[in-house]
């Protein structure tokens, strides 16, 4: 099957009663077993709600199976300290969202992990391994700067040097780009953000293999951050229309970089459509499409970035993305709020740097709300 058609089809309950063509919701957390091993409880990560959505998103990421979590922090977590022990070492990328980040300095030295921030390219990463090395952890294309990174490569790198790898592959969508084809082990998504796609839901996600995921879903199972079955519901609902959504997302997306490439107010624009981008040859590689997040500095004495978001009127300021309508964001008071300015000047987050979460509007309403925007 096509992914436009796995995304209604895969997955999914059977409705005995109704003969209902969507999963029925089971919102109980008491259930009836027969023996110790078929006892479904929603912190086991094994209700019919729960398995539905872990089936769908496994269909669409080519994977054998996975967990769908209460938030995209709680897979990262969950994921990293599934595998990683006293003495081990990870690689990340410098470039990754920054929830992420900041977990990693908060907690790994407490346990004994160390861990080393690369640049965005596969020889940085090759030259940080270690005997001890176990994760490799990437983000491509990467926020809020959107770094290609190339997938096959690191994962090659990995197997031999016996590693796993993770992505998370948030911006890019099970849509657009499929990272276990390139040979990752982990993928990882905030479902807050595309997979949710309407802004009103929290959950998370990883898919792999069932050897992998067996082990993730004992660690989750002890950290509790299962997904209630209304909000599967929400979710399935919503993966229904992922295709739809992410490609005028992404339509929409690619003109309006094009736009802000071709006016002199922007000192620069992060899109890997552009072919100025330098990870544009590796993004028409690996992605089916670019994605439809964008991020670009404003190069006028005039107007900040904090006054250009407060003049547009149909573009909403708004912490998270990836929902049906556009939104904008300083990550410097949002998403990397919380690593250090030494950090942020280090990946290029700068003050004047603006995130744009494209949604599915008409893209000339948007263009001229950027237009009136830049009046002085």
């Amino acid at each position: 099957m096509h992914i436009e058609t796995k995304c209604i089809h895969s997955g999914g309950g059977t409705d005995t009663i109704t003969k209902g063509l969507n999963t029925p919701i089971f919102p109980s957390s008491a259930h009836e077993y027969l023996d110790a091993e078929d006892v479904a409880y929603p912190r086991y990560f094994n209700t019919i709600n729960q398995k539905v959505i872990v089936q769908k998103i496994c269909e669409l990421e080519d994977a054998e199976d996975g967990i769908i979590f209460s938030s995209g922090m709680a897979a990262i977590s969950t994921v990293l300290l599934s595998f990683l022990k006293t003495g081990d070492h990870v690689i990340l990328q410098d470039e990754i969202y920054g929830g992420s980040h900041a977990f990693v300095e908060m907690f790994f030295e407490r346990f004994g992990i160390s861990y080393s921030f690369v640049a965005t390219s596969a020889e940085s990463i090759e030259s940080a391994v270690k005997p001890e090395t176990r994760i490799i952890y990437i983000e491509t294309p990467t926020n809020p700067l959107l770094s290609i990174v190339d997938i096959q490569e690191v994962a090659e790198i990995a197997k031999r040097n016996n590693c796993i790898t993770v992505i998370d592959n948030t911006f890019a969508t099970p849509i657009i780009q499929n990272p276990i084809k390139l040979g990752i082990d982990i993928v990882i998504h905030s479902g807050t953000k595309y997979l949710g796609g309407h802004s009103d839901l929290s959950c998370g996600a990883a898919v792999t293999t069932s050897n992998l995921a067996c082990k993730i879903r004992k660690t989750a199972a002890n950290f509790g951050g299962n997904l209630n079955a209304l909000s599967c519901y929400i979710l399935e609902r919503s993966l229904k229309t992922l295709s739809v959504r992410v490609r005028q997302q992404i339509d929409n997306a690619f003109q309006i970089a094009q736009f802000l490439d071709n006016h002199s107010i922007f000192k620069k624009v992060y899109y890997p459509g552009l072919r100025t981008h330098p990870g544009h040859s590796i993004a028409c590689d690996q992605m089916n499409g670019f994605g439809a997040m964008l991020s670009f500095e404003l190069n006028d004495s005039n107007l900040s970035a904090d006054g250009f978001m407060k003049k547009l009127t149909l573009i909403k300021p708004a912490v998270s993305l990836g929902g049906i309508e556009t939104t904008i964001c300083d990550p410097v008071r949002t998403s990397h709020a919380k690593i250090s300015a030494e950090t942020r000047a280090r990946q290029g987050i700068t003050d004047s740097l603006l995130r744009l979460s494209v949604g599915i509007e008409n893209v000339e309403d948007l263009i001229k709300d950027i237009e009136q925007a830049l009046e002085i």
